[in-house]
């Protein structure tokens, strides 16, 4: 059982700290050097603030750890998912003789009752990342890898994996901050490298075309900072993570859109097509909130009023016969545009955006302004799809940007989108139901919750689970926040 040290346990703590550290030391373990770290005065610090811990047999010590609720301050910058009253321990050390024996399994169930007598709903730790023994002890018992930290001139500078779990069955779970997927090359010859310019995005190829911010798409999935993809996060958390969307397929897919030329003039099937002639996908209905678009910048929204499905027919076996049946609208930075199911659209060129759509990646292309590759091919059409599920009747206009610090812009069968422009009065995020995916548009900006904070940067996106914490918009700039519905 695990008892506060005292005072007269200095010596055969030190004792203890010093043979661990030279046992690392010479299994080649490069975590701890006596005298660096740990230390004597760490050691007599951790005596005074009454946080140390050691468990003893027949008198003599065999293990000691520092249990508090005092972060290190380097965890200030991990993406950590879980609480908002951590604790944590520190300098997990078992005598060299009672290695191998259980010891840390043993105690870890008590470490974890300290920090919920002391009001702690989740645990954080880290250590060294070749302490292969102690990575295993931890993900064993159901600790999450969250991201790594430094100490510098510890442990030959290498990375200290961070850990965390909950403590208590109502830990809220917070903003986690998801690492995109990217389409480039010729899947997007369209495309170019302002999301990498603009948005620090590490594109590995130019043409670079989307970015998959918020993705549960095959092959394109998002991931954690330990690379964890989001579908095994919602498996692994469940309700708590991603509301009645746990079980089931993902509703919604986020995007970043870097159009350097025009992307062909395409539709999308609704769910009871896709569902019929793409082996059973969700259709797809999206919209696009305009980021940056050179003056007079224009979308293919719609197909002129007027136009039969027969002439359309008989201009698109021609090809550029198509484009004057083609309703063209100005758009500007700000602008919204929503595109249901069966709506004829394109992307012009020169313009960034982004885009909240169904989770599907069913496109069906009508035409591609005639454009050919370096070996003289074209892009496939899917004409025959694309006319079956054409809808002629959509006429929309862009939606300007509102003038609100906070407005609903969109709600409709699939998707719920906020806006939120954040000068000197912080702006409050609605409740999550679900999950919500935030993205920081421009500007400088703190989301804060009752004990944390997270710096975004511009173009970066945050997964928002179910069982959350009321969040808060600081400092100055724009943001954009979708839900399903």
């Amino acid at each position: 059982m695990l008892t506060k040290a005292t005072q007269n346990d200095f010596q055969a703590l030190v004792q203890l700290y010093h043979a661990v550290a030279d046992d690392m030391n010479a299994h080649g373990l490069s975590q701890w050097h006596w005298g660096q770290y740990p230390n004597e005065g760490l050691i007599q610090s951790d005596l005074d603030a009454q946080t140390l811990y050691v468990l003893r047999e027949n008198g003599t010590i065999l293990l000691a750890v520092a249990i508090d609720t005092t972060p290190e301050e380097v965890y200030q910058s991990v993406n950590w998912l879980f609480g908002t009253r951590p604790g944590s321990f520190h300098r997990l050390a078992v005598a060299p003789e009672a290695q191998g024996k259980g010891l840390g399994r043993k105690v870890l169930p008590e470490i974890f009752d300290i920090l919920r007598g002391l009001g702690c709903d989740c645990l954080r730790c880290d250590t060294h990342i070749d302490n292969a023994r102690a990575l295993h002890l931890y993900e064993s018992v159901g600790m999450r890898r969250s991201g790594a930290v430094y100490y510098p001139g510890e442990g030959d500078d290498k990375p200290f994996p961070t850990l965390e779990m909950p403590l208590t069955d109502d830990c809220p779970l917070l903003p986690l901050t998801m690492h995109p997927a990217f389409r480039g090359g010729k899947l997007t010859p369209w495309g170019g490298e302002k999301l990498r310019t603009v948005y620090g995005k590490p594109i590995a190829e130019v043409p670079t075309g989307e970015s998959l911010e918020v993705s549960c798409i095959p092959g394109l999935e998002s991931v954690d900072d330990a690379g964890v993809k989001l579908p095994d996060l919602i498996a692994k958390y469940g309700a708590a993570f991603a509301g009645k969307y746990a079980e089931g397929t993902f509703p919604l897919l986020l995007k970043l859109i870097d159009a350097s030329e025009s992307l062909s003039v395409q539709v999308h099937p609704d769910d009871a097509y896709a569902a019929r002639e793409e082996n059973g996908k969700l259709g797809k209905t999206e919209a696009w909130l305009i980021l940056d678009a050179p003056e007079g910048s224009q979308l293919v929204y719609g197909i002129r009023p007027g136009t039969t499905l027969d002439e359309l027919r008989a201009a698109c076996e021609q090809g550029a016969a198509v484009e004057p049946l083609l309703r063209r609208v100005d758009v500007k930075p700000g602008d919204v545009c929503f595109i249901p199911a069966g709506c004829v659209h394109a992307i012009g060129a020169g313009i960034m955006l982004y885009e909240i759509q169904q989770s599907s990646d069913v496109t069906y292309r009508f035409y591609d302004w005639d454009r050919v590759d370096a070996q003289g091919n074209r892009r496939e059409l899917h004409l025959k799809k694309a006319l079956d599920v054409t809808d002629l009747s959509f006429s929309l206009d862009p939606i300007p940007a509102p003038e609100t610090p906070v407005a609903r812009v969109l709600d409709e069968t699939y998707f719920t989108l906020d806006l939120f422009r954040v000068t000197d009065a912080p702006a409050e995020l609605p409740a999550v139901a679900d999950f919500g995916l935030l993205t920081a548009l421009d500007g400088e900006l703190t989301l804060r919750w009752n004990g944390g904070e997270k710096l975004l940067r511009r173009g970066e996106s945050l997964y928002l689970p179910s069982r959350g914490v009321t969040l808060t918009l600081h400092g100055q700039g724009r943001a954009a926040l979708s839900q399903p519905r």
